[in-house]
């Protein structure tokens, strides 16, 4: 009788509304082309991002789901809860930062020079220009290696954690 009265959810309050949660099997890391940098699936990696001191790169995350196929939300249907939390080995050779959402923020030009964001003067908001879901930028700090680990966080707990480290290679500006 114990065990019944103990949660097993987010949320088991049947008249609150159903959370949704990723169910990843893995993720991928698409540079701006859309050509795939780094892949985890299963637990098995492929590819590694490789960026020159002083260098930016912005990469999309992409979610993978059991048959390994990018897990597409529906238009709308990005959950705000969902983030992205990076734990970067060494930044004194690497910096990865989180693509911040537009509808955080709140000021106008700060909104015009972020990427994918436009400001709706009508509505006093920025807004995303078209979903372009998760991202992240590396920049290169000195030459050298790093990692870093990704989760994909739902409210206060991981919907998803890479298995391993994402590998970062710096290199001496040309």
């Amino acid at each position: 009788l114990f065990l019944g009265l103990i949660p097993c959810a987010c949320d088991n309050d049947p008249a609150s509304p159903a959370e949704e949660h990723t169910d990843a099997d893995g993720f991928i890391l698409e540079d701006e082309s859309g050509i795939e940098i780094y892949r985890e699936f299963e637990g098995a990696s492929t590819g590694s991002v490789t960026i020159g001191i002083g260098q930016t790169l912005a990469l999309s995350v992409h979610f993978l789901n059991h048959e390994g196929i990018k897990i597409e939300h529906e238009e709308g249907e990005e959950d705000h809860e969902d983030e992205l939390i990076i734990t970067v080995i060494n930044t004194d050779i690497a910096i990865v930062e989180v693509n911040e959402h537009c509808d955080e923020i709140t000021d106008q030009t700060a909104c015009e020079t972020a990427e994918h964001c436009e400001w709706h003067a009508d509505e006093a908001a920025c807004e995303e220009e078209e979903h372009h879901g998760l991202g992240i930028h590396i920049t290169g700090v000195s030459a050298g290696s790093t990692t870093f680990k990704l989760e994909l966080m739902h409210g206060d707990h991981p919907d998803y954690t890479s298995t391993n480290n994402v590998p970062i290679i710096v290199t001496a500006s040309n």
